[in-house]
């Protein structure tokens, strides 16, 4: 019987996350990915033409992963204050919950070339304007003073993305001790109020 297309994708994407993380992207090999996923090369060809499209197919599987959880959860907040809030503990969790694929995506590849730092940059920009767009619904609603969101929500970033490296290379601190300082430090940034802060964080 024929493989079907999206299953066989799939189970070559996760096949790579295991070789990927085990190996590095510079000492894995297709025929590595092939052994894993069980499958045939010519299978693995027609889905991914080269080991480059596989890893990139990581990076969009981890973002979809991120930017649809992300969606999910400020749906279901009214708050602006409470929205961020939620997507900054949405990020972290999905980090810890998937931290083979946050290994490849935040560490993995970097240095990898113009192509790979291109799609990395391209990913970041995505989240940067998630979190953008719900600051400026925060100063819409008035629970925050106006401030330059973009910035704010690439400063928001640029800690998330430190603090998560760290875990991810060394262990430590991890997502449960990092999320209620990370919390409290952020939202503090653009101006919640100490008791704002402790009524959207307890929750």
């Amino acid at each position: 019987m024929e493989e079907k297309p999206a299953p066989t994708r799939e189970r070559i994407l996760d096949a790579a996350i295991e070789v990927f993380s085990t190996k590095g992207y510079h000492n894995t090999r297709m025929d590595d990915i092939v052994d894993a996923a069980h499958s045939s090369k010519g299978s693995i060809y027609f889905h991914f033409p080269s080991k480059e499209d596989i890893f990139f197919g990581l990076v969009d599987k981890f973002a979809s992963l991120l930017e649809k959880r992300l969606q999910n959860v400020i749906e279901t907040e009214s708050s602006g204050i409470a929205r961020v809030q939620k997507a900054l503990t949405v990020c972290v969790e999905t980090f810890g919950n998937y931290q083979s694929l946050a290994k490849i995506f935040l560490i993995q590849a970097v240095g990898l070339g113009q192509a790979f730092e291109l799609k990395r940059e391209e990913t970041k920009e995505r989240f940067a304007l998630i979190i953008q767009k719900q600051i400026e619904q925060a100063i819409a609603e008035g629970e925050i003073p106006p401030l330059d969101a973009e910035t704010a929500a690439h400063v928001w970033m640029g800690a998330l993305y430190d603090v998560v490296i760290r875990w991810v290379t060394t262990g430590q601190p991890t997502p449960e001790r990092m999320l209620p300082t990370l919390q409290t430090m952020l939202l503090r940034s653009i101006g919640v109020g100490e008791e704002k802060i402790k009524e959207v964080t307890r929750h």
